[in-house]
């Protein structure tokens, strides 16, 4: 109990720190739609609950009572709001949420058909005709027109309007009116200021701003003369060097060069294939035709090209294989032995793990086969043992819903007793605002004494300061009447005199370049005869490798006919696996394909006339919304073909067939 107890004071102490004074209007228009949405939470709920199941499954379920809101006032508080003020709240929200929403909610058949069953279920005909579908049937057209004019603000087909706005009633505030004072007599400025000890600085009257500040300087002008002059000069500078440029400062590269550079490019450009397409592996049977008549032309000489580094590495290549086959000839003249039979043993051990794979294989096919057959059996348990919880679980939603429903009417009742205390309080609020009045008026008297010191500390401050400024400005003008040195001459012949060590002139530097563009140029001639020498060895060399490559193709060629002509001869069919663990898996996958087909004919579900006819009247809904759908969006299009030519009665329509 004690508990108990602490809850309720610790909940009293948070309404009334959240507590928010407000006017009396408001906090009865709050009050009431507070009531109503907790009194008629069945009707709202029918609503709220088909929006978010149907055409609502992505909005945040945080929204909902938001919802309940808005449908609460269209249902019960429309006549007393009317429609200006049901506009505003509609859009006070986002415009997006709120027409996807009231769309939903609007639509006259659904209010008609299901959204009246379901209310029949709750109350009575009589209530629901009379309180329920009356008024927001009478209100609809005006409803759906509020609905078009949200869609044209979407498309931005439709600018807003400005509502005309009444203008603001002027009432006086109902304050005390404070006795006439007696008008003191004015005193001079320096009188005042006399009394107050206060000095005023002098300042020295300034002069006007000239003229010339404002308008564009000659010497701009000047400047851009000399520029231009000076850029003029430049360019027949540049073209008078270049006419008369040295030769060793040509940057012009030689005809073989710039051939040699086009060649590089080709080639590089060649080796790009970013435009093939992936093709198929290639047949076995095509292989075989191509090898025969390969093997048919290998005495034509068909000219291949190569390049040195494809010749090389082939060429190393084969000289590997000659050295092992030397060294195999000098092992098997020294006495060792040949390895023909254990190529044999090796030939058998493959087939024999062949025959093992593919058996695996089989094996593997047929418990895949095996384990989907038991996972459809187990899943079709697993639907019926859901099917059980299910019906287990409405019944106990059944009960919960109820015992909500209790709790919710004993919540109401609690916040309709702490709403009346809480009233009640208000009358103590009122003797509180005057104590707090009469003190607020001691502090403004406070106040006012201590500016007027610090008005006076601000007049003394405001003169020291001035007064530091004005020193300051003679300085700095001081510091601008100094002329200043602009010019300095240049010697090229000396250094700069910074101190490094690698200081020179520029006459040096010069001197010290032309004797390294020298020494570059004969070590370009050495290399470049270094270069040929190279090159000449290289081509023998490739020419050396290119013999041996073709002899040693000439070799392989024919042996590989010989292979080929043995392959053929020694093909035999595949040997078919029969192996007792194969057989006994297959008995089991027909056992379990005969237990899902008996299970499947055991479980089909069998027509229930209230599901199917539930089904029927579903579908016939509908169909029924979609007809009445189209003929909206028919009578649309009328109406905007009826507009258009109204819009323009000179033009003319054109006849279709």
């Amino acid at each position: 109990m004690a508990q108990n107890h602490r809850e309720l004071i610790t909940a009293c102490v948070e309404v009334l720190n959240s507590f928010k004074n407000l006017p009396d209007d408001d906090h009865t228009f709050i009050t009431e739609v507070f009531s109503g949405c907790v009194r008629y939470h069945s009707v709202i709920s029918v609503v709220t609950e088909a929006f978010y199941n149907r055409d609502g499954k992505n909005v945040l379920r945080s929204e909902e009572n938001l919802y309940r809101v808005f449908v609460y006032l269209a249902i019960f508080r429309l006549d007393e709001l009317g429609m200006p003020h049901f506009r505003k709240f509609v859009r006070a929200v986002d415009l997006n949420k709120m027409h996807k929403f009231l769309n939903f909610f609007f639509n006259d058949k659904s209010i008609r058909t299901w959204m009246k069953d379901s209310w029949v279920k709750i109350y009575d005909t009589s209530f629901v005709q009379t309180t329920l579908l009356s008024s927001l049937l009478g209100w609809l057209p005006e409803l759906e027109d509020l609905l078009q004019q949200m869609q044209k603000e979407i498309t931005n087909k439709l600018k807003l309007k400005k509502e005309t706005v009444s203008s603001t009633e002027v009432k006086p505030f109902n304050l005390t009116r404070p006795r006439p004072r007696s008008v003191p007599m004015p005193m001079p400025r320096r009188l005042i200021c006399f009394s107050l000890n206060i000095k005023i600085p002098k300042l020295k009257p300034f002069k006007p701003t000239p003229k010339t500040t404002y308008e564009k300087p000659e010497e701009e002008n000047i400047m851009a003369a000399i520029r231009e002059k000076n850029r003029r000069r430049a360019e027949e500078h540049l073209m008078e060097a270049s006419r008369q440029r040295f030769a060793c400062a040509n940057p012009e590269k030689s005809e073989k060069t710039q051939r040699r550079m086009r060649d590089i490019l080709v080639e590089e450009e060649q080796k790009l294939d970013f435009e093939r397409h992936k093709s198929h592996p290639f047949p076995k049977a095509l292989l075989e035709y191509l090898f025969l008549c390969l093997v048919a032309h290998q005495d034509e000489n068909i000219p291949i090209k190569l390049n040195a580094t494809s010749i090389l590495r082939e060429g190393k290549l084969y000289r590997q294989r000659e050295q092992e086959e030397l060294k195999k000839l000098e092992r098997l003249e020294a006495g060792a032995k040949d390895a023909s039979d254990f190529f044999e043993w090796q030939r058998k051990m493959r087939k024999q793990d062949l025959e093992a794979q593919f058996a695996d294989v089989e094996r593997r096919r047929l418990e895949g086969k095996l384990s989907h057959e038991e996972a459809i059996i187990a899943r079709q348990n697993l639907i019926q043992e859901n099917q059980e919880k299910a019906r287990s679980m409405r019944e106990e939603a059944a009960g919960l819903m109820q015992a909500y429903m209790e709790r919710k009417m004993q919540e109401e009742i609690e916040t309709r007793e702490l709403v009346e205390k809480v009233l009640d309080t208000h009358e103590n609020a009122k003797e509180a605002k005057k104590k707090l009045q009469v003190y607020k008026a001691k502090i403004v008297q406070a106040v006012t004494e201590e500016s007027r010191e610090l008005m006076k500390q601000a007049l003394e401050e405001a003169e020291a300061e001035m007064q530091q400024k004005m020193l300051l400005i003679r300085q700095i003008r001081a510091a601008q009447a100094v002329p200043k040195t602009k010019f300095k001459t240049v010697d090229l012949a000396e250094n700069a005199g910074y101190g490094f060590l690698g200081e020179m002139s520029i006459v040096e530097l010069k001197e010290r370049l032309s004797l390294l563009r020298m020494n570059s140029e004969a070590e370009e001639e050495n290399k470049r005869d270094d270069i040929l020498n190279t090159k000449q060895e290289k081509e023998q060399l490739l020419m050396e490798t290119l013999e041996t490559i073709n002899r040693h193709r000439t070799e392989q060629s024919k042996a590989a006919a010989i292979r080929l002509e043995e392959r053929k001869k020694g093909h035999n069919a595949k040997a078919v696996v029969d192996d007792p663990k194969l057989i006994d898996l297959q008995r089991k996958l027909e056992e379990k394909r005969q237990e899902r087909k008996a299970q499947q004919t055991r479980l089909k579900i069998q027509p229930n006339k209230k599901t199917s006819q539930k089904l029927k009247q579903i579908n016939a809904a509908k169909h029924m919304m979609e007809e009445s759908r189209w003929r909206e969006l028919e009578q649309r299009q009328e109406k905007i073909a009826r507009l258009t030519s109204t819009n323009n009665p000179g033009r003319r329509g054109v006849p279709t067939s």
